[in-house]
């Protein structure tokens, strides 16, 4: 008995010294959306996407530099989070370049992007899928992913990364049900993937799909439909293998506003969005005059599973 209570002292000791969840230090949101870490994350600049490591020990976001879409990094070390700062993915600094939409593998040591290298690049006006490898504890520059993921015909964007490092991603090339749909390619293992297929016509609309965030076991997906009467987030679970019809994201979710870059928090409490204001809406990002992150609580997404 001595033993053991000594050992129980131990583990309490232990689980007592183990850093609690933090989310960059901020108070937790109720089931209103709220602007995530004003001033820290979201600024007067432009700013989308939101994505945490599974360890919760390092955060990105994308906020728009001199015309160029930059990856923020931020790390929690001793309890406390860093300042974010850019990260460079790609060589050549001088020109405005793409990098948005992360998603990390769940070792946390391959971030998946949509890159572009050179936005003034003509020869290849296509949007990739990239990833950037972490070194030493320092993120590398990226390197595309080759087909059958990226292809030099067709854009490919979203990646988001699943529990067995399989991938989800959008892409406008043909065999697919609408303008734009959401493909997975099964991970083969040392960075390779199988032949991308559509995940079908039940979550792929005829007028395309846009930003959609799998789980990791791959059981909820949350996807931006823009070109329906009803723009916006939409919701889809799995059962018996197959994905059931999308619904959508009343308010306090969807806005007037372009609401999309749906997340998860690793934990499942938080659902992240972001929001991008453009005048006249229409004019998309031609026009975008402010982009936000913000988050809630998770309930108001999985409540709707009842």
């Amino acid at each position: 008995m001595r033993y053991l209570f000594a050992f129980l002292l131990i583990i309490i000791a232990c689980r007592c010294s183990q850093p609690p969840v933090s989310y960059l230090g901020q108070p937790v949101p109720a089931t209103q959306p709220v602007l995530f870490a004003p001033a820290m994350v979201n600024t007067d600049s432009i700013e989308l996407n939101a994505v945490f490591n599974t360890a919760m020990t390092e955060f990105f976001f994308t906020r728009m530099v001199k015309g160029s879409f930059v990856i923020f990094h931020a790390t929690r070390q001793n309890r406390e989070w860093t300042s974010p700062k850019p990260l460079q993915m790609f060589a050549d600094t001088t020109v405005v370049s793409t990098a948005v939409d992360m998603s990390l593998t769940p070792d946390g040591n391959t971030l998946y992007f949509l890159g572009k290298p050179d936005n003034n690049d003509t020869v290849n006006a296509t949007t990739d899928i990239y990833r950037s490898h972490k070194v030493n504890g320092r993120w590398q520059l990226a390197e595309k992913v080759g087909y059958p993921i990226s292809t030099d015909e067709y854009n490919e964007s979203y990646p988001v990364i699943v529990g067995d490092g399989s991938l989800y991603f959008v892409s406008n090339r043909p065999g697919g049900f609408g303008q734009q749909d959401i493909y997975r390619a099964q991970y083969l293992g040392e960075g390779r993937f199988d032949v991308p297929k559509s995940i079908g016509p039940v979550v792929n609309t005829p007028l395309g799909s846009g930003d959609t965030w799998v789980s990791p076991d791959e059981r909820v997906l949350i996807s931006n439909k823009r070109f329906t009467d009803s723009s916006g987030l939409y919701l889809s679970f799995k059962k018996d293998g197959q994905w059931q019809p999308l619904m959508y994201l009343n308010e306090p979710i969807n806005s007037e506003w372009t609401d999309f870059c749906p997340y998860m928090t690793p934990d499942n409490k938080y659902f992240f969005f972001s929001r991008r204001y453009s005048h006249p809406p229409e004019s998309g990002w031609a026009g975008v005059i402010k982009g936000e992150v913000y988050w809630v609580d998770a309930r108001v997404i999985f409540e709707l599973k009842q």
